[in-house]
């Protein structure tokens, strides 16, 4: 009787454990909200809600193509200077028009992409090796095409950057947009299958025949390009193009939101509601810890913790 009572306290314990590391982002979402409405003045506010949600804008659209990568079980470590690079071509190519400079933007972000699934595909680099190469070399010549912060004049990028369509703001919806394009590419397309296949076991889906080449090439070129178009949309909202600070760590922030969202750093599942909650939970701490004058400092130390809470909890589901 004691070994079946400890037997079920255990698979209680165990059960208990798996719901936490899978749903314990939206607890964390929920108790940061609760604090927020309890303690922080005005956070109820219509403005608020706003600016809360442009911000993590961003995060999100690169968090979107770090889950991907981390579902392959890589990484994609140059997400913060293909916004960077993106930053720079906007300012560069903005004569020619807003949506020229945005799909030279994109393709630049589409060709880090490339060369960070060539290596890994065909080189046979390891992704965190290929990608650290790549996100050296993306903010270097960022900072060749644009040396210095440059300010942004142009109509049609002040409205994608501040305008709203009943009330939503463009950054808001064009997040929304890609999180649902994305987790219906994950959930029911072939390529959502293989990639997932992949993360399982490269070498599995290599004797199954899957295109494991392909995959991985089109992986990180979706990163890219979710990446470009974070840096385009920061950059309209901040009206400037900055490439010596935009994008800076946001491959960690990017990382943890994934993590933290219940995807495995094993690979072979993407949680793309979990992400999405992922980031808006490192947004609300951050803006927390910001509203309540805490120094930045302690906003670092206390991401730091969210990194490590994230990956051990990573590493727990890995051993099941």
């Amino acid at each position: 009787m004691t070994q079946l009572t400890l037997g079920r306290a255990t698979a209680d314990r165990d059960r208990l454990r798996r719901l936490l590391q899978d749903y314990g982002v939206y607890l964390g979402v929920a108790v940061l909200l609760l604090v927020n409405i309890a303690f922080t003045p005005h956070f109820l506010s219509a403005e608020n809600f706003r600016t809360q949600a442009v911000q993590v804008a961003p995060v999100l659209i690169v968090a979107l193509g770090m889950a991907l990568a981390i579902g392959t079980e890589g990484v994609d470590l140059s997400v913060g200077s293909v916004m960077a690079l993106a930053t720079s071509l906007v300012s560069l190519y903005l004569g020619y028009g807003p949506w020229i400079a945005l799909l030279v933007a994109v393709a630049g972000g589409i060709v880090v992409g490339l060369a960070n699934g060539s290596l890994i595909a065909f080189v046979g680099v390891q992704p965190i090796v290929a990608t650290l190469a790549l996100m050296v070399a993306g903010r270097g010549l960022a900072l060749v095409l644009l040396p210095q912060l440059k300010q942004v004049h142009d109509p049609g990028m002040a409205a994608l950057g501040s305008g709203a369509v009943l009330g939503i703001p463009y950054l808001v919806l064009i997040a929304a947009g890609l999180a649902l394009l994305t987790a219906f590419v994950v959930r029911r397309t072939t390529f959502g299958r293989q990639l997932l296949a992949l993360g399982d076991s490269r070498p599995a889906a290599r004797l199954a025949g899957l295109p494991v080449r392909r995959v991985l090439i089109l992986v990180y070129a979706a990163s890219g390009a979710l990446a470009a178009v974070a840096g385009v949309l920061a950059t309209a909202r901040l009206t400037a193009s900055d490439p010596t600070s935009l994008g800076t760590l946001m491959e960690l922030s990017a990382i943890t939101a994934v993590v933290v969202g219940g995807t495995p750093l094993s690979g072979g599942r993407v949680r793309i509601g979990g992400t999405v909650a992922g980031a808006v939970l490192i947004q609300l701490l951050t803006a927390t810890l910001i509203k309540h004058d805490l120094p930045p400092s302690w906003t670092q130390i206390a991401q730091a913790v969210v990194i490590v809470l994230a990956v051990y909890a990573a590493r727990e589901r890995g051993k099941r």
